[in-house]
């Protein structure tokens, strides 16, 4: 098996594209869980042009409501398992 890199950006992109959310409705809701994460930092971890702190991968799992699993490259959401 040959690891490959897997685009977290995209994931999360997706994901808040399936929500109907917008970047700053993220952002919002991740700050109610403690996060200082930006709108525009939010958008340069989407297109890949920056990493995600730990602190806000976890953060942003919970806003999205999905697994730790489907991010790191699983195709079920969490949320879309019975």
């Amino acid at each position: 098996m040959i690891l490959q890199d897997i685009n977290i950006g995209e994931i999360f992109r997706q994901l808040r594209l399936s929500q109907n959310l917008s970047q700053s409705q993220v952002c919002t809701r991740a700050q109610l869980l403690g996060s200082k994460m930006s709108r525009s930092t939010y958008s340069q971890i989407e297109l890949g042009r920056r990493n995600i702190k730990a602190s806000d991968f976890v953060v942003l799992r919970h806003v999205f409501q999905t697994s730790y699993e489907f991010l790191l490259g699983d195709t079920v959401p969490l949320n879309s398992v019975d």
